[in-house]
């Protein structure tokens, strides 16, 4: 089964500061190690409904997102950490990461950041 741990419960960072939000993934013994998994980053802010960030399937392994956003997956980490080089109040929000799965059939999962 996949899944996704984000060992970063609650965050406060002043404004103007740069923002990092870890992102760790697993996917389980049904995938090979060489299997790219789908990797996603989404925010809900106050009184708002889920939004996509930003997704990695292939290719470049940095991301660029909406509103400055950018993650890097990193195989040999396991890894696929949200960045914002410069933050602004109204980033205050609960930030989700995701894994996919690539096989028919199967189920990912979203894990949960607030950055308050």
């Amino acid at each position: 089964a996949q899944s996704v741990t984000q060992p970063d419960t609650h965050i406060t960072v002043s404004e103007g500061a740069s923002l990092e939000l870890r992102c760790n993934y697993s996917y389980g013994a049904m995938f090979p190690d060489t299997a790219t998994p789908s990797l996603f980053w989404h925010v809900q802010s106050p009184g708002q409904g889920l939004q996509l960030l930003l997704k990695y399937f292939s290719g470049d392994t940095l991301v660029q997102g909406i509103e400055g956003f950018e993650a890097e997956f990193k195989r040999s980490q396991s890894s696929f950490n949200l960045r914002r080089p410069s933050v602004h109040w109204s980033d205050a929000a609960e930030y989700f990461s995701a894994v996919g799965a690539t096989v028919p059939g199967s189920a990912g999962e979203l894990n949960t950041n607030c950055l308050c």
